[in-house]
């Protein structure tokens, strides 16, 4: 199945789950920025959970369908329209040769999955279809979609019946997030008044804010000593605080090491509505204990697991 691209929108590129295992070689992990709403998409459209779909940012995306195919819509609600007519995020649709799907601008968040059956067939480039533009590699070309650009599926996929995803899996999006991190790797490289600070205060979402990384404004974080550590490893929801004490939250594309501290860290099943911040936004941080991150994590994916099977069983 082919969708020819009419308009692309500001941002729109071609994700996975992301590419892991080079990290030790200065390749990002890339990949889906809301991973839960690119799974939920896929098993929508009948796919594998980790099929490669269409991120895009900022709406204003339209395309024309080129085959009769399955579709699925989730992540911020762009008011999706299909010829003419309104249709519903966060559910399985089918659609026919010439159908023409027109997306709005959402209203909270600001990225959109588009999941096709059978996934987006684009060359894996080590092991990843996802796209890493800074790179110029996977995905479509290695670079964002344009008009015109023709973007085939792969043969896989189920046939299923329309159908939606339970609210229990849909985040709840928000402009004002509390966010829940655990504490680390180096939260005493702040002195305890300013991590006394940090999680007592609110910080605004600047205009600095993409797919490397999320710059933050608020109370000014002080170091013990110096913010420069011997560059570790980092993960995506890695809270760094440079010199300037103002924090930074590392994204899919963040460089793969970091020489700053970094305080705290998004939990996983937080993620999501980190991946929904827009300028303007702003965001507070609560602590959480490790064994209670690894507890959410679990829950999580017992719940869509549980919904994946009970899909595959109608």
């Amino acid at each position: 199945m082919t969708i020819r691209i009419i308009e692309p929108g500001p941002l729109s590129t071609i994700q996975d789950c992301g590419r892991f295992g080079y990290q030790d070689r200065g390749v990002p992990v890339s990949g889906a920025m809301d991973i839960s709403a690119l799974r939920i998409a896929n098993i929508l459209a009948g796919n594998c959970d980790t099929d490669a779909g269409i991120e895009i940012t900022w709406g204003g995306f339209q395309s024309v369908f080129l085959a009769p195919a399955r579709i699925a819509i989730t992540g911020a609600d762009p008011k999706a329209i299909l010829n003419g007519q309104a249709i519903p995020c966060w559910s399985g649709i089918t659609v026919q040769n010439g159908d023409v799907l027109k997306m709005g601008y959402p209203e909270t968040g600001c990225r959109t999955y588009l999941a096709l059956s059978g996934g987006v067939d684009v060359p894996e480039v080590m092991g990843s279809r996802s796209t890493y533009v800074r790179g110029g590699f996977g995905g479509y070309r290695g670079r964002s979609l344009q008009k015109g650009d023709a973007v085939e599926s792969g043969s896989g996929g189920i046939n299923r019946a329309d159908s939606s995803c339970p609210n229990a899996l849909i985040p709840g999006y928000s402009d004002h997030p509390t966010l829940r991190v655990t504490v680390g790797p180096q939260a005493d490289a702040l002195t305890p008044e300013s991590l006394d600070l940090f999680f007592s205060s609110s910080y605004g979402v600047t205009d600095r804010c993409d797919r490397m990384g999320c710059s933050l404004k608020g109370p000014v974080l002080a170091h013990r000593n110096k913010a420069d550590i011997v560059s570790d490893g980092t993960v995506f929801g890695a809270i760094q605080v440079p010199g300037n004490g103002q924090p930074i939250i590392l994204m899919a594309d963040r460089q793969t090491i970091g020489g700053y501290a970094k305080p705290a860290t998004v939990i996983s099943v937080d993620l999501p509505l980190l991946a929904q911040l827009i300028p303007g936004s702003t965001v507070h941080f609560e602590a959480v204990s490790l064994w209670t991150a690894r507890e959410l994590a679990a829950a999580a994916e017992y719940r869509f697991q549980k919904w994946i099977h009970d899909e595959q069983s109608r």
